[in-house]
């Protein structure tokens, strides 16, 4: 997959966390959508490198999905850790 597919999963993956984890989010809409670009990165670096799934060059590979809605579900739950009370 190129650049431009892993920016579109992000994309798909920080909506479906958002929808999984609904609530305000310190940076809106465009604050969760990169947080679904990194965790898309993040988490198909992960499964790429320590559980020795490698990242295949089909779109919907439903482990790819996988990690990268799971990556930014953590994600998105740091910066609301970290960053939740700024939109009160």
């Amino acid at each position: 997959m190129g650049i431009i597919g892993w920016i579109i999963l992000g994309l798909f993956a920080g909506g479906i966390a958002k929808i999984l984890l609904p609530g305000r989010d310190p940076g809106g809409l465009i604050g969760t959508t990169l947080i679904g670009v990194a965790g898309a990165f993040v988490g198909g670096w992960l499964s790429a490198r320590f559980l020795d799934r490698p990242v295949q060059n089909h779109f919907f590979d439903l482990y790819t999905w996988g990690a990268a809605i799971a990556d930014s579900l953590v994600l998105l739950v740091g910066y609301r850790v970290l960053f939740g009370n700024s939109r009160d």
